[in-house]
């Protein structure tokens, strides 16, 4: 099995040592094609204005100027294109990747890609750290991930189907189990938008975020991590909310408010 690893906190992160760890235990075939630099927030970006650089660190080891959507596409298209990765393993990410996260997370965004380019993707974090307060418990998925992993892909997953996975942020055997859980809500996060100068007197300006205790739902990634335990949660690349388009759809096959629809 080829394994393609990646992350958006860049190369030189812990966690993507602690991934390629992972991968390794898996398989012997394992490459490491990273963002050079943190890449946090990112999202589903993709570098399309200025030129992807790149080096080469080691045999298997590729280093990105770009995103770590980049990553994946030059990964599978460029640098394996002869022999496409089996599965993509995207972390493991510095804080947590919960709730609304995973609309900016460019750790989810890789194995988003991967998924779109018909790979089997998982994404990983450990919660604590850049974001929340406290030790990060790099060792709970050293610990737990192989076995994980290996235990999804034998029970397999849908096409077009990312699997989240974050791991609590405790040590490994105050773990609880594993819990397969739906994407949560947090509460509204504050922003505050930090206005500064540079040398040169030009201002410049540094968002802030500062998270409310959220409300914990049962059966969520925020419930499940927050009860010790590893979250796997299951995201569809389809967003269409099939609900509303129904109700749209019939309000729309109306004759009479088609008719006013066309006179706006």
């Amino acid at each position: 099995m080829r394994i393609l690893v990646t992350n958006d906190d860049g190369i030189g992160a812990e966690g993507l040592q602690i991934l390629r760890r992972i991968a390794l235990e898996l398989s012997d075939d394992v490459w490491v094609i990273a963002p050079e630099k943190n890449q946090s927030g990112a999202s589903h970006s993709m570098t399309l204005h200025e030129p992807l650089r790149c080096r080469q660190d080691d045999e298997r080891t590729y280093v990105i100027r770009g995103t770590p959507t980049d990553c994946v596409i030059m990964g599978v298209r460029h640098f394996l294109l002869d022999h496409p990765p089996d599965l993509v393993l995207s972390g493991v990410n510095h804080g947590s990747n919960l709730a609304e996260d995973v609309t900016y997370s460019g750790t989810i965004a890789a194995a988003i890609e991967g998924t779109m380019l018909g790979i089997r993707s998982i994404a990983m974090s450990q919660v604590g750290g850049s974001v929340e307060e406290g030790e990060v418990y790099w060792d709970t998925p050293l610990a737990h991930g192989p076995a994980l992993v290996s235990r999804l892909l034998e029970t397999g997953w849908p096409t077009g189907i990312v699997l989240n996975v974050n791991y609590p942020a405790c040590a490994p055997d105050a773990v609880r189990g594993i819990e397969i859980t739906r994407q949560g809500r947090r509460d509204q996060a504050q922003l505050h938008i930090d206005k500064r100068s540079d040398p040169w007197g030009m201002p410049y300006f540094w968002f802030g975020f500062e998270r409310p205790p959220s409300t914990i739902v049962e059966g969520s990634d925020l419930a499940a991590v927050d009860q010790r335990c590893i979250s796997v949660t299951p995201l569809c690349l389809n967003l269409t909310h099939e609900p509303t388009c129904q109700s749209l759809l019939e309000a729309f096959a109306s004759p009479t408010r088609a008719k006013t629809a066309g006179r706006t």
